[in-house]
C-alpha cells in the first residue's frame, strides 16, 4: 500500500459500493478498507494487482480481479464484465515516467498472469472523455495497447483483451527468433563417452 500514489491509497472506487465507500472516507478509514478489500482477495483468489518500479522507486501500479469481487462492476450502462474475464479496474503511471511504454507492459504483465490462472479474457470500463487522472482509463490508451471496444458507449464503453492474442505476437517472435538463432548457434549436442 505505501508503494501506491497517495491519491490512490484512499481511493476505493472500485473496492467499496457508493454508500460504504463515501462512509469510509468520511470516517477517515479509506486506506483500511482498501488494505482490508486487498487482503481478502489474496487470500481468496490471489494476487490482485502490480506495482512498477524503476530504479527501486514506484512509478505506477495496476489493479484487477474477477468483478465478483469489484462492488462496482455491475455499476456502469455496459455492465457486465463477461464471465471469462477478469476486471482491469485501474492502472496509474506517475508523472515523468509516462509515454516510456510502462502502461503497455503492465497489461502484458497481467495478461500473462491471468492466462496462466486459466482466464480468457480482460475487460475494462474506459472513460471515453477522459481529461485527467481518474479511477477510469482513459479509452484511447486501452485501445492503444490492444483492446477493443465490445460494449460502445459515449462515456463508459466496456472493451475487452483476449489474452492469447495480446501474447501471441510476442510468442510468435520469441518463436521466429529462436528459429533465427538455431540457424546461427546449433544446440549443444550430448554425445556417450
Amino acid at each position: 500500500m505505501a508503494d501506491l500514489p497517495h491519491r490512490c491509497r484512499g481511493c476505493v472506487f472500485w473496492e467499496l459500493d457508493p454508500v460504504r465507500g463515501e462512509a469510509a472516507v468520511e470516517a477517515g478509514r479509506a486506506e483500511l478498507e482498501k488494505e482490508a478489500w486487498i487482503s481478502a482477495v489474496l487470500l481468496e483468489w490471489g494476487s490482485c494487482g502490480r506495482v512498477v518500479y524503476v530504479d527501486d522507486i514506484p512509478v505506477g501500479f495496476v489493479m484487477f480481479a474477477p468483478p465478483a469481487y469489484v462492488a462496482r462492476a455491475t455499476a456502469f450502462p455496459t455492465s457486465p464484465v463477461s464471465p471469462d474475464a477478469v476486471q482491469l479496474m485501474t492502472a496509474v503511471i506517475v508523472p515523468g515516467y509516462q509515454g516510456q511504454g510502462l502502461g503497455r507492459v503492465m497489461v502484458q504483465t497481467v495478461a500473462k498472469d491471468l492466462l496462466m490462472r486459466g482466464f480468457k479474457a480482460i475487460e475494462a470500463f474506459g472513460e471515453a472523455r477522459w481529461k485527467e487522472p481518474g479511477c477510469l482509463l482513459p479509452a484511447d490508451h486501452l485501445l492503444a495497447v490492444g483492446f477493443k471496444t465490445v460494449r460502445p458507449h459515449p462515456t463508459h464503453p466496456r472493451l475487452r483483451l483476449e489474452l492469447r492474442t495480446a501474447l501471441s505476437w510476442k510468442e510468435d517472435m520469441e518463436h521466429a527468433l529462436d528459429k533465427l538463432l538455431g540457424v546461427v548457434q546449433k544446440d549443444p549436442v550430448l554425445r556417450p563417452l
